[in-house]
């Protein structure tokens, strides 16, 4: 097979977001299986659909088309905030989207008038993280302009929280939110079907809290595809954490000294810490870098270490055990590294319904 590639197990990816969505359902909670961290795969898609998720989410709209095109005829959320022109595409493709801004509802609702659609909205609403969101204060007034605009139908409101600044959900936070909900649905005169409290970093929030108040829905990702939590990349109990591997191919093997010489500046990449002298060791290059994936969320079998990447090559100290030219690596990875191996043109996909297969 043609490296570098992904290699993605879809029935661990399965078994993952059974086992949450049975954990969140006993507690009233439904899950939004999100595929962004695989470019919208649709085999990732059927998986998430076959395993219980209500709806998929995708923060992009092309994505979104993609897995339309495809044949998915699930309910789709597009999970960012819509950028305006693309309005019309979004309707299109999408059952549901997330927004904070009047301007784009606007627009939303235009199109939803052209295409003689309806679209549902999730108000997005700040609760201290700092990316998007409504202020509470300006909340029900948002709400309000939402009901009157033709075409829209006002789902439910949601937060997202531990993205931009960590904030961890927590019992004040959702607390608030579920507050908020009530609220809307008191002033007027209606009932929201959807409480989105926030992603994979909600779980630990969701299965220890004596109560989840109104917060009946989560958007999923990493915690499924990867089986961490986002707030310490702890694997959670139960889930398979090696449902995507990356594998990269050696293409030199040599016995090199651990320091470089000559007058050391900058690399491409910034300044780097000076290695430690530990004489000769085997060193291996593999093909990919960091245009390829974030090597930082890397982690290399037993008795390998990461010395650093350029643009297009990884570097490996193998220690006494040389790599021949030719061997393929398997890597586990972290959200960021994922993300970025599964939108580079030169990273390949290999579907498998088992644990998969390659050299160490």
């Amino acid at each position: 097979m043609t490296t570098p590639r992904l290699e993605v197990c879809l029935d661990r990816i399965h078994h993952n977001a059974r086992t949450l969505v049975e954990r969140l359902g006993a507690r009233g909670i439904t899950v939004a299986g999100v595929t962004k961290a695989t470019l919208g795969a649709p085999e990732v898609a059927r998986a998430l659909v076959a395993a219980g998720v209500t709806s998929i989410g995708e923060s992009r709209v092309e994505n979104l088309e993609a897995l339309r095109h495809a044949g998915l005829t699930s309910p789709m959320v597009l999970i960012r905030s819509p950028m305006a022109s693309q309005a019309d595409r979004v309707v299109a493709a999408a059952d549901v989207s997330l927004n904070s801004e009047v301007a784009v509802l606007e627009q939303l609702s235009a199109a939803a008038v052209a295409q003689g659609r309806t679209h549902g909205i999730v108000l997005m609403v700040e609760l201290g993280d700092l990316r998007e969101g409504v202020l509470p204060a300006d909340l029900l007034d948002v709400a309000r302009r939402t009901g009157e605009l033709p075409n829209l139908s006002l789902r439910g409101i949601g937060t997202n929280l531990a993205c931009q600044s960590g904030v961890a959900p927590d019992d004040d936070n959702m607390a608030e939110l579920s507050a908020l909900a009530a609220s809307i649905e008191a002033a007027l005169d209606i009932t929201l079907d959807l409480v989105s409290g926030g992603n994979s970093a909600n779980l630990g929030w969701a299965m220890r809290t004596a109560t989840v108040g109104r917060v009946n829905h989560l958007r999923l990702g990493e915690s499924i595809l990867l089986g961490t939590d986002p707030l310490d990349r702890r694997p959670i109990d139960g889930l398979h954490t090696d449902a995507i591997t990356l594998v990269a191919e050696v293409i030199e093997s040599k016995a090199k000294p651990t320091r470089p010489w000559g007058i050391i500046q900058q690399t491409a990449f910034g300044l780097q810490d000076a290695p430690t002298d530990r004489g000769t060791t085997s060193r291996a290059i593999l093909a990919i870098g960091r245009q390829d994936v974030d090597p930082d969320g890397l982690v290399a079998p037993p008795g390998l270490e990461i010395l650093g990447a350029s643009s297009d090559h990884l570097v490996l100290d193998a220690g006494d055990a040389p790599l021949p030219v030719g061997t393929e690596v398997r890597f586990q990875l972290d959200y960021s590294a994922l993300v970025r191996a599964a939108t580079s043109p030169f990273v390949a996909r290999c579907y498998l319904d088992g644990g998969g297969a390659g050299a160490a």
